[in-house]
Formats: structure tokens, C-alpha cells, sequence
């Protein structure tokens, strides 16, 4: 019987890095996923077990801060999934505390990758990195890229700037070095968990749930379900026509309002009323200078960004969830692991 095809992928502890190695083992692929504390191998897996068999999974050690361990993590894999990047709650004070892990691990990644003789690389970027510092603009697609400014927040600049610097990296590499490339651009995740331990992605969801906000801010934006995400890096992975492309993965654009009266339909009547006013734009803005948290999405107020998912479900033929499914899941998970 032959050896089942070895794929890496990074920050294997990650919300959408779990779901991934998840449909990568269902497919009878061998995973080798990276951690930063290899303490928490055993947990991980653990998770991972409740939903799949995981004799074919592995950890490595791997920190995007540090040059040890990438080449031994990658050693023997056709293809590398690299999807570890920081994402706080809270907005740091200096950017560079995002910019310079997410842009340097990503060139850690990809040169370990080179080094390693891969066939392929995916990595896992943001629509952040597409429509943020355009005034005015509301439609957007894998050819436009953010712009660096202040403003947008260090997320959306780390994003950018490391997405920029893996392609720039990749389409540098002479002939006996390349392998290919593709990039995931997903809108704001939400879905089920696998590890209570969550993400910062998912902060929307159960703040509502938890009503730790007294109300929902004029604030809409793209979603996309964690599953639907990981699903989109498996058919990018294995595609002939992937290589080379910027993929956007985004299902459909919501107000936050909307999200609070599903929400409340769900599970009000199961003792989790969500507040669904929709809160003045001054009142916000008041609270977004002593609240970072709220802040960021000042800027974001009253807009309503379409992000074309075309190319994907075309090339790929990548097909979503209904998102009305997708929030309830949310929902029923971060009750179920006792997070709300």
C-alpha cells in the first residue's frame, strides 16, 4: 500500500489550521503540523479526534518568530499549507507586533519550502488585504490590494504586507528553487469550533451571545464559514488551474444586526437574548476612543464592501454553506464548549 501524501501546515492550533487538517486527514492525506508550544500537541489532537482519526497526524515545532525548526517540519511534504499568522482581540499599539511576525514567518515558511523541494504552497492571507484604504470603494476583487495606512489597523497592514512579500519572494525564485503558489483571501470566519480555545475571528459571535454589547453598531461585513475556508485550501492545494492565483472566499456580506436577530431567534428562546438595537454612529464613535476594540471598526461604519467570490467557485468550483446555517453552528459550538 502506498505511503499517503504528506502535507505541513502551520499553526496547527489555529481555528481555521484545525479544520483544514481535519478534511486533509478525512481525505487520507499524513499531516505534519507546526506548534509553537508542543505542549499542546496532545489537546490538539485530542480535539481533532472527536471528529476524525488522527494515527496520521504529527506535530513539529516551528515559531514565526525564529529560524529553527522549519526546514525538519517540512522535510518529506508535497505541499505546505501555511496559515499561522497572529490575529489579537485587541489592536496592538505597534503595529510591527503583527507586521513583522505575519510578513518574516511567512518568508520563514516559504523558504523552508524551497529548501524542502515542495510541489505546492498555500497560504492563507484576508480580505484584508484586498479592500481596505480605497475611500469610496465598495467592490472588490483578487486584483485589487489593500493600502497601508495608519488607518486601517495593523491586522490589515500585517496582511497585506506579508501577502506582498510572499509573492514577491515566490516570483523571485530561480527555476530549480519555485514551486507553485495560491493564496486564500477569506472574509471574517465564523463557524463551529473544534478547540474551545476559539478565535479571535469569532469574537463577534460570542460577544453577541454572551451580551457583552448593548446593542449592534451600523457595522456589516463579509462572511465565510470556517469549514467553507478549509474546504477552499484543499481544492487549492490539489487544483491544476490554482497556481498563481489570488482566491477570495466570501460567502455574503451581513450587517452586524442581522447576525444579533438570527441569534436572538436561535437561542433567545433557549436563555441567550441578544441585544439587537442598532446603535447610533456618535454613540460608537464616543466609545471607540477609549475602547480599542471598538474603534477599529470605526472607519468601517455605514459600509458596505461586496468582495467577488467568481474566481474561486469558478475555477475551483467551491460551493458554500447557507449562512444562516453557518451562524446557528457558531452559536450551537460556543455553547457546546462552555466559551458562552
Amino acid at each position: 500500500m502506498a505511503e499517503p501524501i504528506r502535507v505541513a501546515v502551520t499553526g496547527a492550533s489555529g481555528y481555521i489550521a484545525l479544520h483544514v487538517i481535519a478534511e486533509l486527514l478525512d481525505g487520507g492525506y499524513a499531516v505534519r503540523g507546526t506548534l509553537r508550544d508542543m505542549a499542546r500537541g496532545e489537546t490538539i489532537r485530542a480535539a481533532l479526534s472527536r471528529h476524525t482519526e488522527t494515527s496520521n497526524l504529527e506535530f513539529a515545532p516551528a515559531d514565526l518568530t525564529s529560524d529553527d525548526g522549519w526546514d525538519e517540519a517540512f522535510s518529506g511534504c508535497e505541499y505546505v499549507l501555511h496559515i499561522a499568522s497572529p490575529l489579537p482581540i485587541v489592536e496592538p499599539k505597534n503595529h510591527d507586533e503583527l507586521i513583522i511576525p505575519a510578513r518574516d514567518g511567512a518568508l520563514r515558511a516559504l523558504g523552508a519550502a524551497s529548501r524542502a523541494g515542495v510541489k505546492r504552497v498555500v497560504m492563507t492571507s484576508s480580505v484584508a488585504a484586498i479592500g481596505y484604504g480605497h475611500e469610496g470603494k465598495t467592490d472588490f476583487t483578487e486584483s485589487d490590494w489593500s493600502v497601508v495606512l495608519p488607518e486601517i489597523g495593523a491586522y490589515a497592514s500585517s496582511k497585506t504586507i506579508a501577502e506582498r512579500a510572499a509573492w514577491d519572494y515566490v516570483n523571485a525564485l530561480p527555476g530549480d528553487r519555485a514551486f507553485e503558489f495560491v493564496t486564500i483571501n477569506p472574509s471574517l470566519v465564523i463557524g463551529p469550533l473544534i478547540d474551545p480555545d476559539g478565535s479571535a475571528s469569532i469574537e463577534v459571535v460570542r460577544k453577541l451571545l454572551a451580551r457583552e454589547v448593548p446593542g449592534c453598531p451600523k457595522f456589516g461585513i463579509g462572511l465565510v464559514d470556517v469549514r467553507d475556508v478549509a474546504t477552499a485550501h484543499i481544492a487549492a492545494m490539489t487544483s491544476p488551474v490554482a497556481p498563481g492565483n489570488r482566491y477570495i472566499c466570501n460567502t455574503e456580506f451581513r450587517w452586524l444586526v442581522e447576525v444579533a436577530r438570527q441569534l436572538n431567534r436561535d437561542f433567545g428562546p433557549r436563555g441567550y437574548p441578544v441585544a439587537t438595537r442598532v446603535l447610533p454612529n456618535f454613540v460608537v464613535r464616543l466609545v471607540g476612543l477609549f475602547d480599542k476594540a471598538v474603534g477599529r471598526i470605526v472607519p468601517e461604519l455605514d459600509q458596505h464592501k461586496n468582495y467577488d467570490s467568481a474566481a474561486i467557485r469558478r475555477d475551483l468550483n467551491w460551493r458554500t454553506r447557507p449562512m444562516d446555517e453557518t451562524v446557528k453552528d457558531t452559536g450551537e459550538s460556543l455553547l457546546a464548549l462552555n466559551v458562552v
